[in-house]
C-alpha cells in the first residue's frame, strides 16, 4: 500500500496563510487610507500655545478642527457647509509664514469697515457686542487700541502698512474681497489683523470643534516656541503626572 502523502495539505495550508496575510495587509492600508483622508480633509488635531485667545482658548489646550465647515477642501454639493460669519472663530496659515497655524476670531467680512475705539470695536458704523473679550494688560496703546492709525506704524509688518495706507476711509479700514480681519479675544495681547494684516480665504483651515484635551502644564512659563528638550521635558512631565495637570472641567468642551 502507498504511503498517503501531505502535500496537498501543506499547500493548502500556505495557501490560506497567504491569503489572511494578504487579507489583513489589505484592511490595514484601508485603515491607513481612511486615517490620511480623515487628517487631510476632515479634522485634524491642534495645540493652542499663546495666550491670544484666552479666555476662549487656553495655553494647552488640544483642539479638533472640523476641516469641511467651511467648504474649503470637499464639493459643496456633497458636503453641507456655510459661510464664514462675524465671531466666528477660524484656524488658518499665519500669512506672513504659513508654516505656522493662528487661531483667531473672524471680526470683519469681505466689504467690511472696521474701527476700534476706546478698544471697542465698530462694525460699518455699529458697535459689535463682544462678551468673549478680555483685556488683561489695561493700558492704553493708541495703535492697538483706537485701530487704524496711519500715523503710527507700531510693530507691525511694513507691507502691511503700506497696504493699509491705501485701505483706510474716514477712519475706518475696509475689508478686501475674498479677505477676512481677524483679532484674539485677549485684545491687549494678541497678535492679529492689526498688525500684520487680513487672512486670504485660501488660507482658512477650519473652525476649532473640541477641546479633546487640556493641559495646566507650565502656564505662562512654558516657551512659546521650545526647543526639542524642553519638548521631550514636557513630554515626560506630562507623563507622569497626566491627572494632576489634565483640566478635566475644559476637556471634551465644544468651542464657541
Amino acid at each position: 500500500m502507498d504511503e498517503p502523502t501531505t502535500a496537498p495539505v501543506a499547500a493548502k495550508h500556505e495557501t490560506g496563510a497567504n491569503a489572511e496575510w494578504l487579507s489583513s495587509a489589505q484592511s490595514l492600508l484601508v485603515t491607513i487610507v481612511i486615517a490620511v483622508y480623515v487628517i487631510t480633509f476632515v479634522i485634524q488635531a491642534f495645540q493652542i500655545p499663546t495666550p491670544s485667545m484666552e479666555n476662549t482658548l487656553l495655553v494647552g489646550d488640544y483642539l479638533l478642527v472640523d476641516k469641511l465647515h467651511y467648504g474649503g477642501r470637499f464639493g459643496a454639493p456633497i458636503v453641507p457647509y456655510r459661510v464664514i460669519q462675524h465671531g466666528d472663530i477660524i484656524v488658518f496659515h499665519y500669512p506672513v509664514n504659513p508654516e505656522q497655524h493662528f487661531v483667531k476670531r473672524v471680526i470683519g467680512l469681505p466689504g467690511d469697515r472696521v474701527r476700534l475705539i476706546n478698544k471697542h470695536v465698530y462694525v460699518n458704523g455699529v458697535a459689535v457686542s463682544e462678551p468673549y473679550t478680555v483685556y488683561k494688560i489695561g493700558d492704553h496703546n493708541v495703535f492697538r487700541d483706537e485701530f487704524p492709525r496711519l500715523n503710527l506704524p507700531y510693530g507691525i509688518e511694513a507691507s502691511w502698512w503700506l497696504q493699509m495706507q491705501k485701505l483706510v476711509e474716514d477712519g475706518q479700514l475696509i475689508v478686501p474681497s475674498g479677505h477676512y480681519f481677524v483679532m484674539g479675544d485677549n485684545r491687549d495681547d494678541s497678535s492679529d489683523s492689526r498688525y500684520w494684516g487680513f487672512v486670504p480665504q485660501e488660507n482658512i483651515i477650519g473652525r476649532p470643534l473640541i477641546i479633546y484635551w487640556s493641559l495646566n502644564c507650565f502656564g505662562e512659563d512654558m516657551p512659546r516656541s521650545p526647543s526639542a528638550s524642553d519638548k521631550i521635558f514636557h513630554f515626560i512631565y506630562g507623563a507622569l503626572h497626566i491627572f494632576q495637570i489634565t483640566r478635566w472641567d475644559r476637556t471634551l468642551r465644544v468651542v464657541r
